[in-house]
């Protein structure tokens, strides 16, 4: 059993604000740091919120129990307690959550280090009672405003700690990663923090693409005024400032540019998550690109524990692809490998799959390793893998999810393979295109987004240029724009199915020549596709459409490259639009 530190009742949005101020305080009472006061206080605003909605008269009870600060809420009336959106945020600011659905309870466990000093519970209770929380939004704003000053603050001393190493763009890397490994929680918090005070100041709610647009917008601006502000004072026409003073003003200009670069890491990131991401191909050298990787990266320890190797045989030559996101993958790999191996070897190698007709890198080490119920885990966004190492290595938690985006944006995969105490495999398999595009735009319409999605990957490398359409109508207007070599058509899409659509293109001069590839899970049909009544007519006196048809489940690249080919080829050749071809089963008039 515990001793119960206080009890306060939540009955409107006020208390709300009262609940989250005394859980900063109790908090910083029984010794947690800065940055675990504010993840409680975020916490019990969410689970707060929520509880409001159930109705007046929640209970909230602050219980100290040996090394655990224990916070229960009682919700009114009793059952209904799930997994709802502010119950996983809290979940991700403290150490446990635990509910109870009978009795409609949600339990908050922050475990009190036991190095920390703290006072006597008759001085907590005595400090809560001097103490009186404010109910004024007004109040609870500026005291955020202050929580992200103190942040800052943080951030600048960590920064000035870092700057007597910056030399050149290997210098400048190293500050970044050491920046973002040493305010990872500054970061999980100021993210909190924010999407706190953005659905506060909106009263709602927004999507996620308008709150990353408010953290551009919000962080960018005012680091872009800092970082200008130094330039003038440190500029020619400025007055003269002492030794000293141009030091920390640097200090600053360095910090609001390392802040800069964070901001604009996440908003990468959440660019990745939209399936945003548009590569731009261009032949690369892969030898030289992996011996640029090993000139660029030092391991983080004793330069004769670990040693970096690199093996890319020269026979791989040139490949298509971005880049500036096989590079960044590659460099997330090899950074974490040196970062988690004390003692061995990190090794780049790089083989070509003739079969699968890929390029296959992997970035092996002899460092700690990973278990198997990490292995999945290391994609989530902000996670990171406790052990003794990783609070010396520490991290975003950001490089492994935006590599296995990149990876998927460039048409491939990225899996990790582990064993504790032995090390851990890498293996990022990269389509293999040693020439420019087979074909130039192709249009791809279908309302299923993750279909979309999964052909672009598919297309990558092999066509120029690809445009997304979530429906008929929408198809054909891109195709009047912007006309496709070859388009994808899904027979069931709202709004215009495929079958209305072809008629449309057959009916359209500057249309009725593109080539057509059915791809949906009528497949099994082995002739073209029944026409609408609003239609009538069969699609073979239409025009010279040629449809090749494709099962959209389970649908691989060379197959959906081959049915391209075949498409284009028919077009081409002139065949008749009424022999459509089935895939493997022949053809039908």
């Amino acid at each position: 059993m515990g001793e119960v530190l206080t009890r306060v009742e939540i009955r409107r949005e006020q208390d709300v604000f009262a609940v989250r101020q005394l859980g900063r305080w109790i908090a910083e009472l029984v010794g947690l740091e800065s940055q675990d006061q504010i993840r409680v206080a975020t916490a019990l605003s969410e689970i707060g919120r929520e509880a409001l909605t159930r109705g007046a008269g929640s209970v909230v009870v602050f219980d100290l129990r040996e090394d655990r600060l224990v916070i229960t809420v009682d919700y009114p009336g009793g059952g209904g307690v799930g997994q709802t959106e502010g119950v996983k945020l809290a979940g991700r600011m403290v150490d446990e959550v635990t509910l109870s659905a009978e009795e409609g309870r949600v339990t908050l466990v922050k475990r009190v280090p036991g190095h920390h000093s703290r006072r006597t519970l008759d001085g907590i209770r005595a400090e809560l009672a001097r103490r009186s929380p404010s109910t004024a939004a007004l109040d609870v704003l500026r005291e955020q405003n202050r929580e992200l000053a103190a942040t800052l603050e943080e951030v600048l001393r960590l920064n000035a700690e870092l700057t007597e190493t910056n030399q050149g763009v290997l210098a400048l890397y190293n500050q970044l990663s050491a920046e973002l490994e040493e305010t990872n929680r500054g970061v999980v918090a100021l993210y909190a923090e924010l999407d706190e005070k953005s659905s506060q100041l909106r009263q709602a709610a927004e999507a996620r693409q308008r709150f990353w647009a408010s953290v551009s917008h919000e962080l960018r601006l005012p680091l872009n005024s800092i970082i200008g502000l130094v330039r003038l004072l440190l500029g020619s026409g400025g007055d003269p400032l002492s030794e000293e003073q141009e030091h920390q003003i640097t200090l600053i200009g360095t910090s609001a540019e390392t802040l800069l670069a964070l901001v604009g890491e996440l908003l990468d990131l959440a660019k990745a998550e939209s399936g945003r991401l548009d590569p731009h191909p261009s032949m690369v050298d892969v030898v030289a690109l992996a011996e640029e990787l090993r000139m660029t990266l030092q391991p983080t320890g004793p330069a004769d524990r670990v040693t970096l190797s690199v093996d890319v045989p020269g026979e791989i030559g040139e490949m298509l692809v971005d880049e500036g996101m096989l590079t960044t993958i590659l460099r997330n790999l090899l950074s974490n490998a040196l970062k988690f191996t004390e003692y061995g070897e990190v090794r780049l190698a790089a083989v070509v799959d003739t079969a699968m007709a890929e390029v296959v890198f992997t970035v092996t080490d002899t460092g700690v390793g990973l278990s198997s119920e990490h292995l999945e885990r290391v994609f989530e966004e902000f996670y990171q893998v406790p052990g003794s190492l990783q609070l010396r290595a520490k991290g975003t938690g950001l490089g492994l999810p935006y590599a296995r985006r990149l990876a998927e944006a460039l048409g491939g995969t990225l899996e990790l393979a582990s064993t504790p105490g032995e090390g851990t495999t890498a293996t990022l398999r990269v389509p293999h295109r040693t020439s420019g595009p087979e074909v130039g735009r192709v249009l791809v319409a279908d309302d299923d987004a993750g279909f979309r999605a999964a052909a672009r990957r598919m297309l990558f490398g092999f066509a120029a240029a690809v445009d997304e359409a979530a429906d008929g109508v929408e198809a054909l207007e891109l195709m009047r724009e912007r006309p496709p070599e070859v388009v994808l058509i899904d027979l069931l899409m709202p709004r215009l199915d495929g079958t209305a659509l072809m008629h449309r293109m057959a009916e359209d001069d500057a249309l009725r020549g593109i080539p057509v590839v059915v791809v949906s899970v009528a497949s099994e049909q082995p002739g073209p596709p029944h026409v609408s009544s609003e239609q009538p007519g069969p699609l073979e006196q239409r025009g010279p459409l040629h449809p090749v048809l494709l099962p959209k489940h389970g649908l691989r690249r060379d197959r959906l490259l081959e049915a391209i080919r075949e498409a284009v080829r028919d077009s081409a050749g002139n065949v008749s639009a009424g022999n459509v071809k089935g895939d493997g089963h022949g053809t039908r008039d």
